[in-house]
């Protein structure tokens, strides 16, 4: 199932995410509709809160295709090497800023069937699991980056957020006359 992605300014992605309690049925399928969507939105990574969930979770396929679920993860080891890098976000949609991040990370995660796993990863895998953890974090790629660029970011999703609750208020009113008015009409055909 393709699940809604929340947006920069919604406020799920600033919170700190909540540990797993349980790898059960709920959380592999909740992992299965991430990768459905992170797909269909040609994503490499989605993590809980961007789907509205506050768990601490992220899929992930990288460029070697393989599917990565990562349950409660801990970063314990970064590279001090590190590397820039255009990032983008299915949160933030068509906004892309160059970041730097270590090249090298180990994490330490349970996957979809509950068995804990370590992984050294390098390239762009590291990348993609340091940005999916950041999110569990309530931290943006944006965060990482040139300030300005930031606050403008924000702003402006923050304009888009207002435009699209203003939307759904006019359709749910405009909802409400036509009911209404058939209502009315109704009313009028049993006197």
């Amino acid at each position: 199932m393709i699940l809604r992605v929340s947006k920069l300014g919604e406020d799920i992605l600033r919170q700190v995410a909540q540990p797993v309690q349980e790898v059960n049925d709920e959380i592999r399928q909740l992992a299965q509709d991430m990768f459905e969507t992170m797909i269909e939105y040609d994503g490499v990574g989605l993590a809980c809160p961007q789907v509205g969930k506050s768990l601490r979770m992220f899929v992930v396929i990288a460029d070697d295709d393989v599917r990565r679920v990562f349950i409660n993860p801990q970063i314990i080891k970064t590279s001090s090497e590190v590397s820039d890098y255009d990032e983008g976000c299915l949160s933030i949609p068509q906004v892309y800023e160059t970041i730097t991040r270590p090249v090298k990370v180990t994490v330490q995660a349970m996957n979809e069937n509950g068995k804990v796993f370590t992984l050294d990863a390098d390239g762009l895998l590291a990348r993609i699991i340091q940005h999916e953890y950041d999110h569990l974090e309530g931290i943006l790629y944006i965060d990482r980056g040139d300030k300005d660029f930031a606050e403008k970011t924000t702003a402006q999703f923050k304009k888009r957020l207002e435009r699209s609750k203003q939307k759904e208020k006019e359709k749910a009113l405009k909802a409400q006359r036509i009911a209404a008015k058939i209502a009315a009409k109704e009313a009028k055909k049993t006197k």
